[in-house]
């Protein structure tokens, strides 16, 4: 995988316009749930490979560093010699001045060298930094692109969820409806009224037999008495 298609993938799930794919989702919840499949999926595959780019910018990083060191390094041994030739020259050792100033000359190519080397490396190293910091965010874009996805679909589920509980409700209220004459309670409401209402006529029935017993009674008492104060005046004839 080469660091161009690394940052294409990277900048095009960084980019997705997640409310166009779910508006155009036939099961919202699903996508959600694939999206964040894809996505969790790829965010590895590209941390993998922006680490994998950040190494390789550490080693540039160390290998010029190195070149700049050495470049220093050689700068002071041909100061060094340099100057240990100017000494022996003083001293009338010319000779030796000579090669002193040969192992000088020997440190400034070696320093001309490494400062070449540390200089053709900066151009790469600018460019990878760039690169690497272009994946970072787009990294971290995607993070919170898959951030937003667990929320959206939280979201969604728990608005799901009370949806069906609210469709429930109202099914269970409808089914059991008091104010609907066809409705099983109703039904059972005007049979407990027919027999309070039956239980009513029994009541004034017995009422009715008990005060014709009644009657019954004062008119025998009635015929008693008259059968008696004929007795008496039959005696008294």
């Amino acid at each position: 995988m080469t660091k161009q298609t690394i940052l294409g993938r990277v900048a095009q799930l960084a980019k997705a316009n997640i409310n166009a794919l779910l508006d155009g989702a036939e099961d919202p919840q699903k996508m959600i749930d694939q999206l964040i499949r894809d996505y969790t999926d790829n965010i590895a595959e590209a941390e993998e490979a922006v680490a994998t780019t950040i190494g390789n910018l550490r080693m540039l990083e160390q290998d010029h560093q190195e070149d700049v060191d050495a470049a220093a390094e050689w700068g002071g041994k041909a100061l060094a010699a340099s100057k240990k030739a100017d000494e022996l020259r003083a001293a009338g050792t010319a000779a030796e001045a000579d090669r002193f100033d040969n192992l000088a000359k020997v440190a400034l190519g070696r320093q001309l060298q490494s400062e070449k080397e540390a200089k053709d490396a900066e151009p790469t190293i600018a460019a990878q930094t760039e690169v690497v910091g272009r994946l970072r965010s787009g990294l971290d874009q995607m993070g919170a692109r898959l951030t937003e996805l667990r929320s959206r679909r939280d979201q969604l589920v728990a608005r799901a969820k009370t949806a069906q509980a609210q469709n429930r409700m109202l099914d269970a209220a409808k089914s059991i409806d008091v104010l609907d004459p066809s409705s099983e309670l109703g039904r059972f409401e005007d049979k407990v009224r027919r027999e309070e209402a039956r239980a009513l006529g029994r009541q004034e029935l017995a009422a009715s037999s008990l005060d014709a017993q009644f009657e019954q009674l004062d008119s025998l008492g009635d015929a008693a008495e008259i059968e008696a104060r004929l007795a008496a005046l039959k005696s008294g004839s």
